[in-house]
Order: C-alpha cells, then structure tokens, then sequence
C-alpha cells in the first residue's frame, strides 16, 4: 500500500491539512512529550490534533543534532503521541562517523530499542 504524507512545519499544519486532498496525511515535524499545554517553541500531541494532523515525525537527525534529541527524549514522545492516536513516523539512523565506523547496526538498534521500551512501558505497540 502506498501512503503519502506530508511534513509541514507547525505553523502550516492547519493550513497544510485544509488544502490538500485527504487521501493525503499530513505530520508535524515535530511534538513535545506531554499531551497538552504551552511548551514555547514546541507543539503538544494535543494542538497537533487540533490543526486535524494525524501524523508526527519523532526522531528526525536535524532534530537529534541541533536540538538534542536523546534516544531517551525520542521514546518518551513516541509514548506520549501513541496514547494520544497521533501515528508515529520513527526515524533512525547512524551519524556519518558511525557509518564510517560500521556501527550502524549497533547505534539503530539501540535507538529502537529506547523507543521499544516506551511502548512496553505504557503498553502501546505501532500499528
């Protein structure tokens, strides 16, 4: 099955959401880990849905890079987005140096396995 989605910044989820065809999702490029409230500079599960958003990308490597997103950060928002019916979009992957390195294999798996914890912790499973 193919799906498509597009990842619009928070500001243009509503409007994103309001233009285009629904046969189309639409994801945030990003949320904050609890639910709901006025994070600044952040958007909860909650407003996403708000903006008719079905969809968030957790994880993405700018994000881990520039902002910090620790495998630990990452999995408490994938929690938190799964409980809320937001669909996940993980991402993982390996810094250049770990490629260059060969531990690729490794340094995925064990962002997974963060996020793997999560979901056992609070008793979700992706769809």
């Amino acid at each position: 099955m193919l799906e498509v989605v597009c990842g619009a910044p928070s500001i243009y989820l509503d409007h994103a959401r309001s233009k285009l065809d629904r046969r189309i999702s639409v994801a945030a490029q990003n949320c904050y880990k609890v639910p709901i409230g006025a994070f600044t500079g952040e958007i909860s599960p909650a407003t996403i849905k708000d903006c008719g958003v079905e969809r968030v990308i957790l994880g993405h490597s700018e994000r881990r890079r520039d902002f910090g997103g620790s495998d630990e950060l990452i999995g408490q928002k994938v929690a938190q987005c799964l409980e809320n019916d937001l669909g996940v979009i993980a991402c993982v992957a390996e810094k250049l140096e770990e490629r260059v390195a060969e531990t690729t294999e490794e340094v995925v798996f064990a962002q997974a396995k963060v996020i793997a914890g999560h979901l056992q912790k609070h008793k979700l499973h992706f769809k």
